[in-house]
Parts: C-alpha cells; sequence; structure tokens
C-alpha cells in the first residue's frame, strides 16, 4: 500500500473545509476518505505505532458513522 498523494491530501482538506462551512457531502463518506488515508500513511510506516493507533482510530469512527447512516 502506497502512501497518500499531496493531491489526495489536498482533496480530502478542501472536502473537509467545505463540509464544515456549507455542510456539504457526507460526514461518513469524508471519515471513511480520511481513515482510508491515514491507514496508507500507517502502512508505509510500519514501525509508527501512534500512526496505527490513530489509522485505527478513524476507522473505527467511519465505521460508527457509515453503521448510522
Amino acid at each position: 500500500m502506497s502512501r497518500p498523494t499531496i493531491s489526495e491530501i489536498s482533496a480530502l482538506l478542501a472536502d473537509l473545509a467545505n463540509f464544515r462551512t456549507r455542510g456539504a457531502g457526507s460526514r461518513a463518506e469524508l471519515m471513511n476518505r480520511k481513515a482510508d488515508l491515514l491507514e496508507h500513511i500507517a502502512a508505509a510506516r510500519p514501525d509508527d505505532a501512534e500512526a496505527a493507533e490513530v489509522a485505527a482510530a478513524a476507522r473505527a469512527r467511519a465505521d460508527e458513522l457509515t453503521a448510522q447512516d
């Protein structure tokens, strides 16, 4: 699994900002994208326990939001 690109991260940040200011988009979809990016980062850094922990927390939250939809 490769690290996310700058453009992928930038697109997510722009969509998150749009969600916060305009309420546009799906919170569950955005959280899933965030979790995906964090999982890619964690996979690229297998020695970084904190990255894995943050990715796992993001995935758990994304799963919660998805279940609520």
